[in-house]
């Protein structure tokens, strides 16, 4: 294998850059603005394949939630276009997909206010020519005709390799009251269309059904599997329940296949067809963990197990090509590893591990048509990654760009993956990271850093937000206490919510361990948190208000109850409902029921268009602490939503955070 040198390409993409006008960094009197440059948003994301291999588009931020679809002629043989640009006002792009060598069609979404439903998440799908401009909505539009609004724009179900420019796309349609004769147009309904992206043409696959939540294709156009959601309460609620029918090759009749329930976490969960072993394959619980496994689509509905493991959940199918050919699954452990089925490409894989062994997260992001040419990201815990060029039959490798330019030439701090007791001796996994260059951290200020969900959980690699603390000289610690995803059934439970002691218990811990280690200096320990995170940061300062010296805590839930009453109205009502349950866990569980407790103090930040977590969550707390008595601001960002997208907004708070924690420390014994 060769490298070339980088410079051919990237001086491509810094002209691409230019073209957008970002900000520039402000620089401290060191030369380096960390809550900056740690804040911004990628330089580049998203990145994508032509189907030819020559040409790549990928996404840089602009001002604001501004975001550009730029492409790049991997050649050099032209130079860089600005396909598509959004304001973030409301609308941003998630990202661009090749639809054809010069075609693309782009995800927005954007959160919109309604005065009859609040605040609503809205996307749409859109179809751009390469170079810019012959933009066409593909998501269905209201009409003279249409009754009420459509907040999902729809998805691509099959890119259809082989008709240029077309794409088959599941939309969602509501009622029309314009005299239609088309069946069942008196009613919402997911069906699935076959458009022109370049004409705008539509050809009806499947009408419009009110219970389908999901159809499969199976690459080459042909909808094999649609999935029903079963609604057993009052008709609109989802259940999390799931009837699975599917067809046989060449015919239209539709078969039960299978069943899955998503509370209860039972039956076969299918993902994707693989048209040439006429199976589907999908997810299903082996032992208490999520496994993988296949089910055949000739009427036998044969199940095979593909991949478990014993002591992880399988999290990913691992997909390669316009036609999601499966390659193999991905898992963590202490570190996230892919197992590929295809015996040439673990060898190509455990070839470009040689090449780039300093960014051993490696991943095969696309592909061309023909399979040549390969679009590689790599990165680690001290580096957020690079984007390379791969071509087969060369076995040559090209450098593309750094996903955040703003961090080049300094250096970032390593991640150790380790584990704590807890106080019933279970030991609770996590990463540990010093400031850069600290190997034996002895005194110094730390932070535990819960991550959100509950059931989410935090994997090796690189992180903005512990990177910015490791680099102002903190030790951060991320517990992936129980209640977290990853490690089956027995390790999540019920906890979070109805257990909520358990985790926050384990949250509590790492505080301790901290300081038994010696590590963290006991008036220097401090908890910050986003999302459920936050929740567990305040909550943490409740249960124990002398261990932790000062809290932050990032668009929190702050009270059950008024969690579960923010989605009344919602088709997901039941399902928060069910998760956070009833009892007296409600009350004592809920930290703003509970800031009399607190003696630390504590700093909220929100966005007033939140809709996983509610604005008015902060604002509870921010009520409880002031009739308590406890020191508090609470910073809030009109328009943002819960990820606070938007560089400035991110600058601004990793600057307080820093500043508020430093007063915590010059106060402290």
């Amino acid at each position: 294998m060769t490298c070339s040198p980088p410079r051919p390409i990237v001086a491509l993409f810094a002209g691409a850059i230019a073209c957008v006008a970002l900000p520039s960094l402000a620089a401290d009197s060191g030369g380096f603005d960390a809550a900056t440059a740690f804040g911004a948003r990628p330089t580049i994301s998203h990145m994508r394949l032509s189907p030819d291999g020559r040409t790549a588009v990928f996404l840089a931020p602009l001002p604001g939630m501004g975001s550009a679809a730029m492409t790049i002629d991997l050649t050099g043989a032209s130079k860089p276009h600005m396909a598509l640009v959004t304001d973030g006002k409301p609308y941003r792009l998630r990202g661009c997909y090749w639809v054809s060598n010069d075609r693309l069609v782009c995800v927005a979404y954007g959160i919109t206010e309604s005065a009859v439903a609040g605040i609503l998440p809205v996307t749409r799908l859109l179809a751009v020519n390469s170079t810019g401009g012959e933009v066409r909505i593909l998501s269905n539009e209201a009409s003279a005709g249409t009754q009420g609004f459509l907040t999902d724009g729809g998805t691509v179900i099959d890119w259809l390799p082989e008709q240029d420019g077309m794409v088959l796309v599941a939309r969602p349609y509501a009622p029309e009251s314009n005299g239609t004769t088309r069946a069942g147009a008196d009613r919402y309904g997911l069906g699935v269309d076959r458009i022109d992206t370049r004409t705008g043409s539509v050809a009806h696959v499947e009408e419009r059904d009110s219970a389908a939540a999901e159809y499969l294709s199976d690459g080459h156009g042909h909808v094999r599997i649609v999935v029903y959601s079963v609604h057993p309460y009052h008709g609109t609620q989802m259940s999390g329940q799931f009837s699975v029918r599917y067809r046989k090759p060449g015919s239209q009749e539709w078969l039960p296949l299978c069943e899955f329930d998503t509370i209860n976490e039972t039956g076969f969960s299918p993902i994707t067809i693989d048209a040439d072993q006429n199976l589907v394959y999908g997810t299903k619980k082996k032992n208490g963990r999520w496994a993988m496994y296949s089910m055949s689509l000739d009427g036998s509905a044969t199940e095979k197990l593909v991949y478990s493991r014993d002591d992880v959940d399988v999290e990913t199918l691992l997909e390669v090509g316009r036609q999601s050919r499966v390659v193999g699954v991905e898992f963590s452990t202490d570190l996230t590893h892919s197992d590929y089925f295809d015996p040439d490409l673990v060898q190509l894989m455990n070839t470009l591990g040689k090449a780039l062994p300093d960014t051993p997260q490696l991943g095969i992001l696309d592909s061309s048509l023909d399979g040549n040419t390969l679009l590689i990201h790599s990165g680690s815990d001290d580096d957020p990654g690079e984007y390379y060029v791969f071509h087969r039959d060369t076995h040559h490798l090209d450098q593309i760009s750094p996903v955040r330019l703003e961090l080049q030439g300094h250096t970032l701090a390593k991640v150790q993956p380790m584990s704590y007791p807890a106080r019933d001796n279970e030991r609770i996994p996590g990463y540990l990271t010093l400031p850069p260059g600290v190997t034996q951290g002895k005194g110094l200020p730390a932070v535990v850093m819960p991550h959100g969900g509950p059931t989410d959980r935090d994997r090796w690699g690189f992180n903005w937000l512990a990177q910015f603390f490791a680099a102002r000289g903190y030790a951060v610690l991320q517990p992936n206490f129980r209640g977290s995803d990853g490690y089956g059934d027995s390790w999540r439970g019920e906890h979070g919510f109805k257990d909520w002691r358990t985790s926050i218990n384990d949250v509590v811990d790492a505080g301790h361990w901290l300081v038994s280690e010696g590590i963290a200096n006991p008036n220097q320990l401090f908890i910050v948190g986003w999302s459920y995170g936050g929740y567990a940061a305040l909550q943490s300062a409740v249960v124990e208000p002398d261990l932790y010296k000062a809290v932050v805590a990032i668009a929190p839930l702050t009270d059950f109850e008024s969690a579960k009453t923010e989605w009344r109205g919602w088709t997901g009502h039941h399902l928060v409902d069910q998760q956070i349950g009833e009892g007296p866990h409600i009350a004592e569980g809920s930290p703003a029921r509970n800031a009399g407790r607190i003696k630390v103090p504590v700093l909220l930040f929100h966005g007033t268009l939140d809709r996983n977590v509610s604005i008015h969550q902060s604002r509870l707390m921010d009520e409880g602490l002031k009739k308590a008595g406890v020191k508090h601001e609470l910073v809030t960002w009109d328009k943002l939503d819960h990820g606070l997208e938007d560089s400035a907004a991110r600058a601004t708070m990793l600057r307080k955070s820093d500043e508020f924690l430093r007063q915590a420390i010059a106060s402290s014994p």
